[in-house]
């Protein structure tokens, strides 16, 4: 699975009509939902907002999409079409649709949102999906120079520390590398 780095934007017009596709990251359904109010506030004359989305949550994957007033499976589908082929996670793609008088017709308006959306995916930039994982670590005080070499080894992060006779401290880092830290730190 792949996420992207920062949000995106693409514009292009099609008979009359101006479509914006924009791209972002989102760690949760909440962020996602929060972002689509946003882009509702910026275009209030927009005819259309349509919007996908592809989250992973504790729960599993949670997808999304919405056709926003166009006929059904005319608009939200397409764009939900690219983020599954490219398996896109934690995103969002939004197209803004500000009708320009003349009728695309369904399969014009397929085309029109699919093509968007492919676009401005297009201009995002992609990375793999690395999972990862919250630890909690009880340290002796001679045992952290050794922990902060491991996480700069395995792409770990401290998120909290607190000191008192031992270490307690919490980390950050990515699943596939858990068994060789617990190896270290037993």
């Amino acid at each position: 699975m792949k996420i992207v780095v920062k949000t995106r934007e693409y514009e292009e017009t099609i008979k009359k009509s101006r479509f914006i596709g924009i791209i972002s990251p989102c760690a949760s359904e909440r962020e996602a939902l929060l972002l689509l109010k946003k882009l509702h506030d910026q275009h209030p004359n927009a005819n259309h907002i349509v919007h996908a989305y592809r989250i992973q949550s504790p729960d599993g994957l949670i997808r999304r999409f919405h056709d926003a007033g166009e006929p059904s499976g005319t608009a939200g589908k397409p764009v939900f079409q690219h983020l599954e082929g490219k398996q896109l996670i934690n995103l969002v793609v939004a197209v803004i649709r500000y009708f320009g008088g003349i009728k695309l017709g369904a399969g014009g308006l397929t085309r029109a949102y699919g093509n968007i959306a492919k676009q401005v995916i297009e201009c995002a930039e992609i990375i793999d999906y690395i999972e990862m994982a919250d630890v909690r670590l009880t340290l002796d005080y001679s045992q952290l120079q050794m922990l902060d070499y491991q996480l700069k080894k395995l792409d770990g992060e401290v998120l909290q520390q607190d000191f008192a006779e031992q270490v307690h401290t919490v980390i950050k880092i990515p699943k596939q590398n858990l068994e060789a830290l617990r190896l270290i730190f037993q």
